[in-house]
């Protein structure tokens, strides 16, 4: 499977926003988020996102993501949608001038969780790998696009057939920032099969 942004379509196009070949620029609008009951009880759904098809079962889709975001919840990254209570997202979520969250959002039937860590306000780059081992799916982030270190690994119960992916920005309150994404592509599997403990079926008595 090879990476082409031709292949790429938007839910909900954004007003402002250029793609080439090896680039993707957009600006986010004020007001736009995706979340889902979880905690604050409130739904968003309205954020833009650009994102391809595929029904490969084993592939790490890779991203450099640039920001200039400097208001609350300013974020971008990388983006599962499915449908508006299946999808998931990986980004850095702006706090304030002192730290910012490195996170990702998993949401399945309708229910949101946020796992997070904080990183410094003065990243302004971030380097995603999402990789795909049948319904299975594991999300990485890298400051040199290099080293890697795993955020997280999850489960989609829609996520085993055909899915879309790619990348996504917005901004929550009342702002707009430029998001740029890079260096995009798709290779083999990076996240290998587990070698450790055998499933408990396989486990003999």
């Amino acid at each position: 499977m090879k990476f082409d942004v031709s292949d790429l379509k938007w839910l909900r196009e954004p007003k402002n926003y250029i793609i080439t070949e090896n680039k993707i620029e957009m600006m986010t609008e004020p007001h736009t988020d995706l979340w889902q009951r979880t905690y604050y009880n409130f739904q968003n759904d309205n954020a833009p996102v650009l994102q391809m098809n595929t029904e490969e079962k084993y592939f790490s889709f890779i991203v450099k993501t640039e920001f200039e975001s400097n208001h609350r919840f300013d974020q971008c990254g990388v983006v599962m949608y499915l449908d508006s209570e299946n999808w998931f997202k990986g980004s850095v979520e702006y706090e304030n001038e002192d730290f910012q969250h490195l996170g990702s959002v998993v949401t399945n039937n309708g229910y949101s969780d946020w796992a997070t860590t904080v990183i410094d306000a003065s990243i302004n780059s971030m380097w995603y790998r999402f990789s795909r081992r049948a319904d299975d799916y594991c999300i990485e982030s890298s400051i040199d696009g290099i080293h890697y270190s795993q955020m997280r690994i999850f489960h989609m119960w829609k996520g085993n057939r055909s899915i879309q992916f790619g990348v996504y920005a917005c901004s929550p309150e009342d702002s707009s920032f430029k998001a740029v994404f890079s260096e995009m592509e798709i290779t083999e599997c990076q996240w290998l099969a587990h070698d450790g403990q055998a499933p408990d079926g396989n486990v003999s008595e």
